[in-house]
């Protein structure tokens, strides 16, 4: 019998592949020249941009697997106090000490705080049962600081060498990728508001010189990837939806 996730993903699943996650990730991406390590660093250079390299609050990594995120969080936000959760307790033991060591790094929800500046969810929710994903991003806002944000990175189903990409990972199969409005339909429902939504990593390796381009092509939605950050709302805004919510209606339009 496997161990489930509160949001219906089977850890036992990357249990089995704790071992070999990176070789699989590389293997699946081999078309853009680059391997698991480049599309961390990306997202987590991203995370930098918007935050600030001086940020030096408290941030989550929920699903950090075995950590491969993490460890380029800390490096381009050296300041900051990090936090990662995985139900995959092998993957969780895969982690460099030199991360692990930084924070708290837990298969256990109720050891996570519920005051994180910034919560990371990167290329977690396709693997979220869609009946539960609108219960995780609640689950989530609710471990946020009063003006914390979410920070959610996922593959575009728009780009044919994602899809491509996907079906050739074995932790992949049977998956259902995300549409951005998806994203920002169940953030707003949780009373969050969208500031942000970019595309990320057009440029193959063969194709890197054209990569100081990618900035300014955060508009086009023909990127590998994308990534929608979320407020917590403020203000009267957040006073309404405090109100609706315990009474059991939908959260404010944004």
């Amino acid at each position: 019998m496997t161990r489930e996730a509160p949001h219906n993903v089977p850890s036992a699943d990357f249990d089995r592949f704790s071992d070999t996650y990176e070789q699989m990730v590389n293997q699946s991406v081999w078309l853009a020249g680059e391997g698991a390590e480049y599309f961390a660093e990306l997202k987590a250079r991203y995370l930098a941009h918007f935050l600030g390299p001086t940020f030096c609050g408290k941030v989550l990594d929920f699903g950090c697997g075995v950590g491969l995120l993490s460890g380029f969080v800390l490096s381009c936000l050296p300041g900051c106090q990090l936090h990662g959760y995985d139900l995959s307790r092998a993957s969780l033991g895969q982690i460099r000490p030199e991360v692990s060591k930084r924070g708290n790094f837990t298969s256990l929800e109720h050891e996570l705080d519920t005051d994180y500046d910034v919560i990371v969810v990167a290329n977690v929710m396709h693997h979220v049962a869609k009946a539960g994903r609108q219960n995780l991003i609640l689950s989530l806002e609710r471990r946020l600081g009063e003006a914390g944000t979410l920070a959610i990175f996922e593959h575009n189903p728009l780009n044919p060498l994602t899809r491509w990409a996907v079906k050739q990972c074995p932790f992949d199969v049977g998956v259902t990728l995300l549409w951005p409005r998806e994203v920002r339909k169940y953030c707003a429902a949780a009373g969050l508001v969208p500031r942000r939504q970019h595309y990320i990593t057009f440029f193959p390796r063969k194709l890197a010189s054209l990569r100081f381009l990618e900035p300014a092509l955060t508009w086009c939605p023909l990127g590998a990837q994308y990534a929608v950050m979320a407020d917590r709302a403020v203000g009267w805004r957040n006073t309404l939806y405090r109100v609706r919510q315990s009474a059991g209606e939908h959260a404010p339009r944004t």
